[in-house]
């Protein structure tokens, strides 16, 4: 009897906790109204002209988000990804400096350092690529996700 017991409240527990933890990952995989922060991309540091700080981004369709692209290493970097042929560009920010968008642009280049932001709405999921075309085969290219 008491194990029946134990039985029939470990299940009403799991019919109610069910919805609350569904719930939560849904909030999480919804796109909000307001745009969001992606993590900074990195190019290049101090250290090395090959550096990165983060390769891979995971998305949500239909999300606004904020992309600051930063270069730091000494090369002149030449910024390409098929993302931007897939989202709709808002506009692209340098040094407070805003450039409206009516379609992607072919690549971001950096001749010096610094940072472009780059501020857009996933339109399409699947997975994309970024990369610096000519060090890639240095590990200057990564994946962005969008679910």
């Amino acid at each position: 009897m008491k194990l029946c017991r134990r039985f029939f409240f470990a299940a009403l527990a799991g019919f109610v906790l069910a919805p609350i933890v569904a719930n939560a990952d849904d909030a999480t995989s919804k796109p909000s109204r307001a745009s969001k922060n992606l993590p900074e991309l990195i190019i290049g540091s101090a250290d090395s002209t090959y550096a990165v700080n983060q390769k891979d981004f995971e998305l949500i369709a239909g999300q606004g988000y904020r992309w600051k692209i930063t270069s730091k290493g000494g090369f002149e970097y030449k910024f390409v990804t098929d993302l931007f042929r897939n989202v709709w560009m808002d506009q692209i920010v340098i040094n407070d400096l805003e450039v409206h968008m009516d379609g992607g642009p072919a690549w971001l280049e950096f001749d010096d350092a610094g940072t472009i932001q780059v501020q857009f709405h996933t339109v399409r999921p699947g997975e994309y690529t970024w990369s610096v075309p000519d060090l890639a085969d240095k590990g200057l290219k990564g994946k962005i996700t969008i679910k």
